[in-house]
């Protein structure tokens, strides 16, 4: 039983211990302690290093330490841990390895210590300290090979992370250049002809849903007569470099493109980049449709450039002007049909600059010789760097505003009110400026006698009528609840 109590680590005892070494001597116990770790202490019951085993070689320092605390001689992080195993070799707790710092001159040693007692107080945990009886042996095995091994391993760990994010980093720019490049790119299996992957510009060519052409062979995107075709020039390409590229009709359609291709090889497989274009001579079915609705759009329509020029406009807008063709007003300035002469184009052409579109802007048509002109709500969007182009989409609302209640455009704020320049004349906003402090006058008067209404009216210097009156006006009241 006292063996088991006394076991390392867990480690199951000799059956037969006292047999074995009850003619153990002290060499053969000192050169057991000796090889059992690179470092050996003899510790008194006080905790005072007595003697020393060690290689000199890896610990210079360790003849120096016979007579010193043992405490001294670790770092003062390390020094709790001493302390302990100190305490516990003197209640007989059985003991683990403990790693600690060693202090040397040319720096720290790691060495992991376990103590084992000597004499009586070691077997019977009485610690009575007499002769050899209350001291130990304290058995340390160095871990500087072990730590140069963990920062090695710490620093290749390092190492490792740094090139996963650096490859996460390039495949991220893989990702949003293939997906946002303008001309449609697709991987290509070299042995089935099966798409890898295709880019958004791809999937819009052969008019398929994002995500759709990945798994399918890209032989069945072209006319059964180009395929072979097709297959002959893949093929090809695998082998070759340079070659011209192909231009092949594809399926369901009367367009045609022209296909390049280039090989390479990654895992082991060999695939194919396939790079698409409009073949010289194709038109796109798709532009002659865009062209078509435009023109047949209820809401005027209008391209110009830089200098807002008229360049195309749909008949909407040759409607909306009053001219006679598109071709009458091609070359015209924009100006000279839109908006209130040099405020409200002006304005719509410093918004495009800073934004690059306006949206809902209020303006006229036809604003000439003292005509007012009629109402319109414009949007506008500006496309293009080097070569500018301005597009104008513009929507009569006269019968709109005609239609609405008197009392709805009411401003009810100052911002309500700066929100009406360019919508109306300054002689009307100020109009409306006057009938809003008004109103917000007989409110706050309201409010300030608890609505009662003949105080309201003396506090605001008006008789009773005309409090009622404008009452009336602004909706604030009627004559069946005014009396007081």
């Amino acid at each position: 039983m006292s063996n088991r109590r006394n076991s390392l680590e867990g480690k199951s005892p000799f059956a037969t211990a006292t047999r074995h070494f009850a003619g153990l001597d002290g060499d053969v116990a000192a050169k057991l302690a000796m090889v059992a770790g690179d470092i050996a202490l003899i510790l008194d019951a006080a905790g005072r290093i007595v003697d020393v085993a060690a290689d000199p070689r890896a610990f210079p320092e360790a003849a120096a330490w016979v007579g010193r605390e043992w405490l001294d001689t670790v770092t003062i992080e390390s020094r709790p841990k001493i302390m302990e195993m100190l305490a516990g070799m003197r209640k007989g707790v059985t003991q683990h390895w403990r790693q600690v710092n060693l202090v040397a001159s040319d720096g720290d040693i790691a060495v992991r210590f376990v103590t084992v007692a000597l004499g009586a107080a070691g077997g019977s945990g009485t610690g009575n300290g007499s002769g050899n009886g209350g001291g130990c042996i304290a058995i340390g095995r160095d871990m500087r090979d072990e730590a140069k091994l963990q920062q090695r391993l710490l620093q290749a760990q390092q190492s490792l992370e740094r090139d996963y994010i650096r490859l996460r980093q390039l495949e991220a720019r893989y990702r949003l250049l293939f997906e946002q490049t303008a001309e449609p790119v697709l991987i290509i299996d070299a042995d089935t002809f099966r798409i890898r992957e295709a880019n958004l510009a791809a999937h819009q060519l052969f008019h398929s849903r994002p995500g759709t052409l990945p798994g399918g062979k890209l032989t069945a995107l072209f006319a059964h007569a180009a395929r072979d075709q097709v297959i002959a020039f893949l093929g090809s390409a695998m082998v070759s470099h340079g070659l011209q590229p192909l231009d092949a009709a594809l399926a369901h359609s009367v367009d045609k493109v022209q296909l390049s291709a280039s090989g390479f090889r990654e895992r082991g497989g060999q695939f194919l980049l396939v790079r698409l274009a409009s073949a010289p001579g194709t038109v796109r079915a798709d532009a002659s449709v865009t062209a078509r609705v435009i023109e047949s759009m209820p809401d005027a329509f209008v391209l110009t450039d830089e200098a807002m020029i008229i360049r195309e406009a749909n008949a909407a807008f040759v409607e909306l002007v009053a001219a006679a063709s598109a071709e009458q007003l091609r070359g015209q300035p924009l100006g000279d049909h839109v908006g209130r002469p040099g405020i409200d184009l002006d304005l719509i052409d410093g918004q495009l600059a800073k934004h690059e579109s306006a949206r809902n802007v209020m303006t006229v048509v036809g604003a000439r010789d003292g005509f007012e002109g009629e109402p319109v709500e414009l949007s506008a969007v500006r496309i293009g760097s080097e070569q500018v182009f301005y597009g104008f989409v513009i929507r009569p609302i006269g019968r709109r505003l005609r239609d609405l209640p008197p009392t709805s455009d009411s401003p009810r704020s100052v911002e309500q009110l700066t929100e009406l320049v360019g919508r109306m004349s300054l002689r009307d906003i100020v109009r409306e400026s006057t009938d809003l402090i008004e109103r917000l006058c007989i409110e706050a008067a309201l409010e300030y006698t608890s609505n009662n209404r003949a105080s309201a009216a003396e506090i605001l210097g008006l008789s009773r009528q005309s409090l009622y009156s404008k009452l009336h006006r602004y909706g604030l009241g009627n004559m069946a609840d005014a009396e007081d």
